[in-house]
């Protein structure tokens, strides 16, 4: 039985957008807002053409908050444009942690590191200008560091050179990249907390563990479906944590009813002995015999 979400056209402060993954390269795209789910779209891949039809159905909100899946910044220019983007600081700061690692062997990568932990820790505008200063002074000092290139040796490489440091150089493009969007502390801005009513999110925890955590749970505990019926319990169990789920009779259709339908008859097992079965029997001579040769 397909079930769907029919938006009610409501107007949110805050939106927070994320995708799952089940079998077999199908994903599905969540948009979460007030508690409850507002809709979903089915995708093979997260491009910006699966975003963009999910967010045609939604109305723009004030601010959304993000993980930075694949093609969703190209979507949300399109669809959102007046739209404040905040990208989540938890799967920032994992992304950086992925690639300086838990021990960074150099100066500037624990210095980046140190950086890159007190991310999550700003709950001011002062502390994010200071935290901002202290990137930029980071660059600043160790731009001679990121620069640095190795050239291989042999004349025969398909690669001439590398970057030396290319871990610690992805790490703080990454942070770089997101402070000179402006994605990193949209909700400190009093601009956009103006708009709103209360405060907005700096993560997506709200989408992570009130929709993605408890659906994972629910396609492990009914693990072994087909990928049909998978995608069924997820649209099921979407539908139901909307702000007002559809009673059940709705999603029945014309089409699940046939009364032309051949029902398979039960075929009984004949009573009686087995004509050929693993039993132990005394008739084919061996049985449970007592004495010498079974006198």
């Amino acid at each position: 039985m397909e079930t769907f979400i029919e938006p009610t056209g409501e107007i949110f402060d805050e939106t927070q957008l994320d995708g799952t993954y089940l079998q077999h390269g199908q994903c599905c795209l969540i948009a979460y807002a007030n508690g409850y789910v507002v809709d979903f779209q089915w995708c093979t891949t997260e491009n910006s053409a699966a975003w963009g039809a999910l967010l045609a159905s939604i109305p723009a909100p004030a601010v959304v908050v993000i993980d930075g899946g694949a093609g969703l910044a190209k979507a949300l220019k399109i669809a959102w444009p007046q739209t404040a983007i905040q990208r989540c600081l938890v799967h920032i700061q994992r992304n950086v942690h992925r690639h300086l690692t838990r021990r960074p062997r150099t100066t500037p990568g624990k210095q980046l590191a140190q950086l890159n932990y007190a991310l999550t820790k700003i709950v001011t505008l002062d502390q994010a200008a200071e935290w901002m200063a202290g990137l930029a002074a980071w660059h600043s000092q160790h731009r001679a560091f990121l620069n640095q290139k190795t050239y291989a040796t042999d004349p025969m490489a398909t690669t001439p050179w590398w970057w030396t440091h290319n871990r610690v150089r992805k790490a703080y493009n990454l942070l770089a990249t997101q402070a000179r969007r402006n994605t990193l502390f949209q909700y400190l801005q009093p601009a956009l907390l103006n708009q709103v009513a209360g405060c907005v999110s700096s993560t997506t925890n709200r989408i992570e563990g009130g929709v993605n955590a408890p659906l994972r749970q629910m396609l492990l505990s009914h693990r072994g479906m087909r990928l049909e019926r998978r995608k069924r319990a997820v649209e099921w169990w979407l539908q139901q944590h909307t702000e007002t789920p559809a009673p059940v009779h709705t999603f029945i259709q014309p089409h699940h009813h046939d009364p032309n339908a051949q029902v398979q008859p039960i075929i009984e097992e004949p009573i009686g002995p087995a004509l050929y079965d693993r039993a132990f029997s005394t008739e084919e001579g061996i049985g449970i015999q007592h004495g010498w040769k079974g006198l």
